[in-house]
């Protein structure tokens, strides 16, 4: 496709990659946010081109990896009982719980089906008014507005056996608990172009400040990240810590209003666990008290369950950029796509699944 090939021309590439060198002069560690970046950045060697003094950690932008041990068991749960046609994207279905995993529970007979969307859902509770039908809500900020809309639908056609398994998670709040921690080395941040689309960059600013960071609201492809890399080192280098954007062709600063708005009607700011991190305050979504009614854990009464989480996967640091999924002793032996031991090798952002398809030489 012309428009794809435009953003991976190899020249182009060289060019700004001959850029980064001539403006860096010290050691730099920049974190890129989104699991897409971070299969792009493995998948074309694109860290290969930077200068040795450049390091590029993986942070927690992958949804289904810093979805919770015990969310992944409630789901697990509520597909196994009876009367119940549990919806969930496809990416899901294969996240170890504690004991098993959503296709364990389809093959054992449970009603679990992959949809492309919420009101994918939200079609098949009007469809089948006999049965329970549960859609698993994961995402950052960029699905949430469809998710809401899937809530505001089921509202308006008055389903009552349409409800809503949430763990949607904000990005900013995740930066400032990496950035907060005295174990941090991450000095810049390459922020997630689609989250950004749907909820603007105004929220980045304070961090920028509060910290002195350069953020730097960055694509997913080749030169959209080299770009990113780029302007983030620049701003390193200047001694400035601003918030930028490089994804001009999809971003505003302000976001999507509408989306916005749609997700205020339905959804509040709560407290949320990510796995392997733990809780961060304010830093996922929950329903607003008129439509707690959709809420599936106070439908099937497992809002109190919880659950540890395994010793042996260092997820939690691989999200948290402390680590790289290739110095886990599990890493393509004990834990492979096939037989996962944690979410980062499931899913498709995920950045062990990353370095086992195009790292694990």
């Amino acid at each position: 496709m012309k428009f794809m090939e435009e953003y991976r021309d190899a020249e182009a590439a060289r060019k700004i990659s001959k850029a980064i060198h001539q403006i860096t002069t010290r050691p730099w560690t920049i974190m890129e946010v989104c699991g897409g970046q971070t299969h792009a950045i493995v998948k074309f060697g694109i860290d290969n081109l930077l200068p040795e003094q450049i390091t590029l950690v993986h942070g927690p932008g992958c949804p289904v990896c810093v979805t919770p041990l015990e969310l992944i068991d409630k789901a697990i749960y509520i597909a196994s009982r009876p009367n119940v046609i549990f919806c969930s994207f496809g990416d899901m279905l294969r996240v170890p719980g504690s004991q098993k995993d959503l296709f364990t529970v389809k093959a054992e007979g449970g009603d679990v089906r992959m949809v492309y969307s919420p009101l994918d859902a939200v079609k098949i509770a009007e469809k089948n008014p006999d049965k329970e039908v549960v859609f698993f809500a994961v995402g950052f900020e960029t699905t949430a507005p469809t998710t809401a809309m899937a809530v505001y639908q089921a509202e308006q056609k008055g389903l009552k056996n349409f409800s809503l398994l949430v763990s949607h998670v904000l990005v900013p709040p995740a930066i400032e608990t990496i950035l907060s921690s005295p174990n941090n080395k991450v000095q810049g941040f390459l922020a997630a172009g689609h989250v950004c689309a749907v909820m603007g960059y105004h929220e980045y600013i304070p961090l920028a400040k509060k910290y002195r960071v350069p953020i730097v609201v960055t694509g997913f492809e080749p030169l959209d990240i080299l770009q990113g890399v780029y302007m983030c080192i620049k701003q390193l280098e200047e001694g400035r810590a601003e918030v930028e954007n490089q994804y001009t062709r999809t971003v505003r600063k302000e976001g999507n209003r509408p989306a916005q708005q749609l997700i205020q009607e339905v959804f509040r700011v709560v407290p949320r666990k990510w796995r392997g991190v733990g809780e961060i305050p304010q830093s996922g979504l929950g329903f607003q008290p008129k439509y707690a009614h959709f809420d599936a854990e106070k439908r099937f009464d497992i809002a109190d369950y919880t659950a540890d989480e395994s010793s042996e996967c260092i997820a939690g640091l691989v999200l948290q950029g402390v680590k790289k999924p290739n110095e886990c002793s599990l890493f393509a032996t004990d834990c492979t796509p096939e037989h996962p031991r944690g979410a980062p090798m499931v899913s498709s952002e995920g950045a062990c699944a990353a370095y086992y398809r195009y790292r694990r030489a």
